[in-house]
């Protein structure tokens, strides 16, 4: 089973710029996309066969979103974590497969001068306990931006950025915490060299180009879930947003 999580930023937008080949050519049973700043009436997936849609769209109009595209048969879907606080700017859904839950996520950002860091800790223990909680059931695998580097060898220059969103200590210790929590980082059990990245800065000219980036997109797996791994690959290669998708594949 293949799965892929791609933060577009923008599906609209996106879908021009190299989504939709990704979309017809990646060949995976199941797509989680973020970022959509959309709603399902305003895009039109007609031309990708044999998927079912779960979108998940902000109140505001334009932002945030995440979307569930699948042809694998699922039992049911939620929308958000059941707090009404959380839950208004389409950042999470949750799909019940057979023998797992599936989550994706786009995490919010804590902003210039970390002006939103204790709203987006909040939203990170919310979200961890709402993953648990699945948990209990089944094991879960979850995925999409959330907004972190983890490590210093997640991102170009952890120096200079040490203090900034998305690279703050107690974002990087809220991480800690889901692992803490009996979560894997997929993509770490397969790979732990430097200079993989899936996010790369529009403000700097040929930050791409010369990999000038952040390791922001993540999948994270129950433990229990760990022998079904087969890999993960960061697909750097894929153009249409400043992101990028990552790729999972586990036993069927």
């Amino acid at each position: 089973m293949k799965l892929s999580t791609f933060n577009v930023n923008g599906i609209r937008a996106s879908l021009n710029k190299g989504l939709r080949e990704y979309l017809l050519s990646c060949d995976a049973d199941v797509i989680c996309l973020q970022e959509t700043k959309a709603e399902s009436h305003q895009v039109d997936l007609s031309f990708l066969q044999g998927y079912e849609a779960v979108w998940n769209s902000a109140q505001k109009k334009g932002y945030s979103g995440t979307l569930i595209l699948s042809r694998r048969p699922w039992h049911h879907s939620t929308l958000g974590m059941g707090i009404a606080e959380h839950d208004n700017e389409g950042r999470v859904i949750a799909v019940e497969f057979d023998d797992f839950h599936l989550v994706t996520t786009y995490t919010p950002n804590s902003q210039s001068e970390l002006a939103r860091l204790p709203y987006r800790l909040a939203w990170d223990d919310a979200w961890r306990a709402h993953l648990k909680k699945l948990e209990a059931s089944k094991p879960v695998l979850a995925c999409g931006d959330l907004n972190v580097a983890h490590r210093e060898i997640d991102l170009a220059n952890p120096k200079s950025n040490r203090f900034n969103p998305g690279f703050s200590d107690e974002e990087r210790a809220s991480f800690d915490s889901h692992l803490a929590a009996g979560f894997l980082d997929v993509f770490r059990e397969f790979d732990p060299s430097p200079g993989r990245y899936t996010w790369w800065t529009q403000r700097t000219p040929d930050a791409r180009a010369k990999n000038i980036g952040w390791r922001l997109d993540y999948w994270l797996c129950s433990a229990g879930l760990r022998e079904r791994l087969l890999g993960c690959r960061i697909r750097d290669d894929i153009q249409g947003s400043d992101h990028c998708p990552v790729e999972v594949a586990i036993k069927a």
